[in-house]
């Protein structure tokens, strides 16, 4: 008889819980239209809305605590050439071409004045960027995740997370994907090797314990 998966990764010490820090920021990654808009290469259905709502909770506690605020998006010339090998491995990424209205934000989500947006070509939110110096900068040691695809930036931005020295925190609600099998794989994945995923009511209240 074989052994259960989470018997065996419990055996090997995966899914060991890291912690929270003491200087949460928060990001949420890529929520723009072409996850919204029917009939766009990249629309995810529910599970996408599901994830929105959940960030806006978590986003409107941030800035209740006055913690930092990251937004990210992908754009990308509209001849592609700064795409890479990212666009030519997913030609969807087309739609986050330069002032297309698939890149606009999504209803109930305005960045701030105070509030970092920055827009990128590639899956991670840290690579090509200045994310991690302006975390480093700010005292960050804990980065709360929300954001689309869970099986796509999410995950590379998690990784990278955990790479550059930060506690990446995964809120289970704030990330979503067009199907559930990619969703839940790979919650499972960072779960195991990269990150806490916890649930949105947790975060919530770790929020609200923060000094404002």
């Amino acid at each position: 008889m074989s052994e259960d998966l989470n018997a065996n990764y419990a055996r090997a010490g995966f899914h060991h819980r890291i912690g929270f820090g003491r200087r949460p920021a928060l990001i949420l990654i890529d929520f723009v239209m072409a996850y919204y808009t029917p009939g766009s290469p990249l629309f995810g259905g529910q599970g996408v809305q599901t994830a929105l709502d959940s960030a806006l909770r978590l986003l409107e506690l941030a800035r209740a605590k006055g913690i930092p605020r990251i937004l990210t998006n992908v754009v990308v010339h509209p001849n592609g050439f700064d795409g890479g090998i990212f666009l030519r491995k997913a030609p969807a990424t087309k739609a986050f071409a330069a002032g297309s209205p698939l890149g606009a934000w999504p209803p109930g989500l305005v960045p701030q004045d105070d509030e970092l947006v920055i827009s990128k070509q590639y899956p991670s939110a840290f690579f090509g960027t200045s994310l991690a110096s302006t975390l480093t900068s700010l005292g960050v040691d804990t980065l709360i995740l929300t954001g689309i695809t869970t099986s796509g930036c999410v995950r590379a931005t998690c990784v990278d997370t955990m790479s550059h020295g930060f506690i990446p925190i995964v809120a289970r609600e704030g990330v979503g994907d067009r199907a559930e099998g990619p969703h839940d794989a790979n919650l499972f994945d960072m779960s195991a090797k990269y990150a806490d995923v916890l649930p949105e009511a947790e975060i919530a209240d770790y929020l609200r314990g923060l000094n404002a």
